[in-house]
């Protein structure tokens, strides 16, 4: 989202499909312009490029983010999403790109925005405010949010949804994918199509702000009695399938932290893990967008803000205990039971395993290794993410290791790594062994059900 000291761009949303399909068109068009520009300078330069290296050129990422945050909506929520689950792992270039669009979208001009309060509200919208503050404070990939305050006094945060956005999301999907696939970022050979319909299926959820609504509701219910966490109380006078009003919470992102003292961003991690442990041993719910947006820190109280419930999903008991089992074998420093956990619930297909089990046994053998270190983990020394990277890249080579996991674990996993690369980036240092093995003591069957 847009940080609330910088001045948002406005540019409309194209909202039909005619229009976003040829969005996507121009698009293509002029990275393949890009492409045949760079290959033809490097050729008269004597070299013989790769089609990566062709594709990756400032221009073209440039052409890439600019056209994924006008578009909004699915587009640019995959963009940031594969720049949260790829983490260390994608071209620096296109990471750099992609990251951006969790922080750059532009927001609707006045007319458009007027146009959709008013089919959401009634056109006589503005006398139910005292003041209704038409620069949004945030403008993300599915919506923008304003301020606003009501007749009788309530301090409330809107969002608005972009229009057109749950029309589009099945052909945004499949259009990104199509880019992903030309670009040779998505291999050809590799099945995606099960991955590609569960995120058209939580996309549509995302856009469903009374269901938003609802589980911003169960996660303050869940977490009444936790002191470091604060949830928005839903306002449901205002509440609409495409507009979702909350009371509005103070807080600054939750980046400024790098700056704070060491205590604090541990305090804070720390908060986050024990969150993150909790929505899937404790809850069986959990909220599996990172996006770093989601979370706000109110330095007076202390106090952690969770924004931004339209991911949340429930998490399957098959999921939970497949964590538990790799946990626990972790904990144990069993690098057969890890192997076998991990291949068992789906993170390592057997392909990979018959093919590579020797650069497997030593990415197990890495990684008990870091959680057994003495004293807290520091999530910023990332001297081991290359050689996991590297061991990681051999295997994937191979076409025959190709393999994508059950989409609950995808969306879990998102969860988690995209937390550590928070905490990475806060420089936290923390007992995650101990906060694991106080959360496995949890009960096996989830509450939220039960609330």
């Amino acid at each position: 989202m847009n940080d609330d000291n910088s001045e948002p761009r406005q540019r409309a949303v194209p909202s039909g499909r005619a229009a976003r399909f040829g969005q996507f068109g121009r698009l293509a068009a002029g990275v393949g312009g890009g492409m045949i520009a760079e290959g033809a300078r490097r050729l008269a330069a004597g070299e013989r490029p790769r089609m990566t290296d062709l594709l990756l050129t400032p221009g073209n990422v440039g052409r890439l983010a600019d056209r994924l945050s006008h578009l909004r909506g699915a587009a640019m929520k995959l963009g940031q999403m594969i720049s949260m689950d790829a983490g260390d792992f994608l071209p620096p270039e296109l990471a750099q790109v992609l990251a951006g669009l969790r922080d750059n979208a532009h927001h609707m001009p006045p007319q458009q925005l007027q146009q959709v309060l008013a089919a959401q509200w009634g056109k006589d919208w503005r006398t139910r405010f005292q003041r209704f503050e038409p620069r949004p404070i945030a403008a993300a990939s599915i919506g923008q949010v304003h301020r606003a305050t009501t007749r009788d006094g309530r301090l409330l945060a809107i969002k608005v949804q972009y229009p057109g956005v749950r029309a589009s999301i099945d052909a945004d999907v499949d259009n990104v994918a199509t880019l992903l696939r030309v670009s040779g970022l998505l291999p050809r050979e590799l099945d995606v199509a099960p991955l590609l319909a569960e995120a058209k299926r939580q996309l549509a959820e995302e856009a469903d702000y009374d269901r938003e609504g609802a589980q911003m509701a169960l996660f303050g219910r869940l977490l009444a009695d936790d002191p470091a966490l604060l949830v928005p109380q839903l306002d449901e006078e205002f509440t609409t399938a495409n507009v979702l009003a909350m009371s509005f919470v103070e807080g600054q992102p939750i980046e400024s932290l790098v700056t704070a003292q060491q205590a604090t961003r541990d305090a804070v991690v720390t908060t986050l893990i024990r969150l993150v442990l909790r929505e899937l041993f404790e809850f069986g719910v959990m909220q599996t967008d990172p996006n770093f947006a989601n979370y706000r820190f109110q330095p007076d109280t202390g106090k952690l803000v969770l924004l931004d419930f339209g991911a949340a999903r429930s998490v399957a008991r098959e999921t939970a205990l497949a964590y538990r089992q790799l946990l626990q074998a972790g904990i144990d420093a069993d690098p057969v039971a890890v192997r076998s956990a991990a291949v068992t619930a789906g993170f390592v297909g057997q392909g990979a395993v018959d093919g590579y089990g020797d650069r497997i046994n030593r990415i197990i053998d890495m990684v008990i290794t870091e959680m057994h270190r003495p004293g807290p983990f520091d999530f910023s020394d990332r001297r081991f993410v290359g050689t996991l990277r590297d061991e990681g890249t051999a295997i994937a080579s191979d076409k025959a290791a190709w393999h994508i996991p059950p989409t609950d674990l995808l969306f879990v996993q998102r969860k988690i790594s995209g937390t550590a690369l928070l905490a990475a980036r806060l420089k936290a240092r923390i007992d995650v062994l101990g906060l694991i093995r106080d959360a496995l003591g949890q009960p096996v069957e989830p509450i939220a059900a039960s609330i």
